[in-house]
């Protein structure tokens, strides 16, 4: 009943910094992550990825978990600073040699590579030259994603140039609470104008040597207007614009919306009709994170969106205090398809952080995550019976990992990882997720 279409593509996702480990070996330079995490005061109970999942030396194993998942896609991210230490000019060769490897083994093995080119972890030598505020990083970020096109495409059939562009900013550039920890206003809309050209540099050098897909990955978050005053209907219109339609499009329509004007004030500038151009080039897919939604009301003291979320009463809230809310996805993936098209799009990442329970007798019991992914993966083929072109789902995420400035308080892992001996344990959701990729989603109707 639940069957996906021809060709949907199953799979998990990770980040380099959140779980590889070794951020300075052979040759790596230190990246704007391992700046923060050795920041003192900044990350949860001092954890940094000095050692994170060791992935960097185990990652042969953790591809062999993957299949034996029936994972088809794996999603992860390339550090900049492990292929040019110092963000440009020379090349370390044993950094690229190390994605070449992990390639290579996931082809071995019947897993498409899937390469996010940055999640958030720029070399800190280009922090140290302005980061994200310094124009030439737009040509800095298409050097670096040439020399992965010139390495590894051909091999790798599926590239995303960014992850989460608004993270970026709203976390990293406005409030501080991710690298590199700024928090300034007039700061956030050029970091993000210098994100979105760095997308478009990085398309355009594709297009020069590449010969398969590139795309963009951006987390939605839905909004919901808590009532219909206008005041309410304003703030979930300034929010919407804000989160989810900021980059979305520049990249795809080749305008801003109007309400960025209103969110940022003085700070904001209209973009030059050179820079819509450069950042609106034709890409193959967008990857879509979804996690939770938000109800929305007006809050003249939350600055600078003056917007307030609303709990709802009755509703589950995971670890990191987000609503579970299915028909969020649905929402979503339409909302895309009205807005941007009939793009094809796969679901980059989904998933739940949760309370879990010990490893005993090596199993770790986990209901309320197989339950949530039963109800999002139910959803997402609501959203393909209704015309939307989804072409495959990466599960967030394969192992328990460093989640970022909160450290390893965050568990979104379906494989549980020891933090003292490294053991990977399946959690049930991941035998779980194993039987939807084997009856290609016919599972779901079955009891859990």
């Amino acid at each position: 009943m639940a069957a996906f279409p021809s060709g949907f593509l199953w799979g998990c996702a990770t980040s380099a910094y959140q779980i590889e480990g070794s951020p300075l070996a052979d040759g790596a330079g230190p990246s704007i992550w391992h700046r923060f995490a050795h920041t003192p005061g900044l990350m949860r109970d001092a954890e940094t990825g000095d050692i994170a999942c060791d992935h960097y030396r185990r990652f042969k194993d953790d591809v062999a978990l993957m299949k034996r998942l029936g994972m088809q896609a794996y999603r992860f991210s390339v550090s900049w600073s492990r292929i040019l230490p110092d963000g440009t000019g020379r090349v370390n060769q044993a950094g690229v040699d190390f994605y070449s490897r992990l390639v290579d083994e996931l082809r071995a093995n019947g897993i498409e590579p899937f390469v996010t080119l940055y999640h958030w972890d720029m070399p800190a030598a280009l922090d140290d030259k302005g980061g994200w505020l310094n124009r030439d990083s737009a040509e800095w970020f298409a050097e670096y994603a040439s020399v992965l096109f010139r390495a590894l495409d051909g091999r790798v059939t599926k590239w995303a140039t960014l992850n989460e562009p608004w993270v970026v900013t709203d976390g990293g550039y406005l409030f501080g609470a991710l690298a590199p920890g700024h928090r300034n206003l007039f700061e956030t809309p050029i970091a993000s104008r210098n994100l979105m050209r760095a997308h478009g540099a990085a398309v355009r050098a594709y297009r020069e040597t590449g010969r398969h897909e590139i795309g963009l990955v951006v987390n939605i978050e839905p909004k919901y207007p808590a009532s219909e005053s206008p005041e309410d209907l304003a703030a979930t219109r300034r929010a919407t614009a804000y989160m989810n339609e900021q980059y979305l499009d520049p990249a795809m329509l080749g305008r801003c919306p109007p309400e960025l004007r209103d969110v940022f004030g003085e700070a904001w500038t209209d973009w030059s009709d050179d820079d819509l151009a450069a950042v609106r080039q034709p890409i193959d897919f967008l990857g879509i994170n979804y996690y939770t939604r938000a109800v929305t009301r007006d809050d003249p003291a939350a600055w600078p969106v003056r917007t307030a979320t609303v709990r709802q009463d009755g509703a589950f809230y995971t670890e990191t205090g987000w609503e579970v809310y299915p028909q969020g996805l649905v929402d979503t993936l339409v909302w895309i398809k009205q807005r941007y098209g009939d793009i094809p799009l796969y679901i980059t990442e989904n998933g739940v952080a949760l309370a879990d329970a010990p490893v005993e007798n090596g199993r770790l019991h986990d209901p309320q995550r197989i339950e949530y992914l039963r109800q999002h993966l139910l959803a997402l083929h609501q959203a393909i019976a209704a015309g939307v072109d989804v072409r495959g789902y990466m599960v967030w995420s394969l192992l328990d990992n460093l989640e970022w400035s909160l450290g390893f308080s965050k568990r979104f892992g379906i494989v549980h990882v020891d933090r003292q001996t490294q053991e990977r344990t399946l959690k049930d959701s991941a035998e779980y997720y194993s039987r939807i990729i084997a009856s290609h989603g016919r599972a779901l109707d079955d009891p859990t």
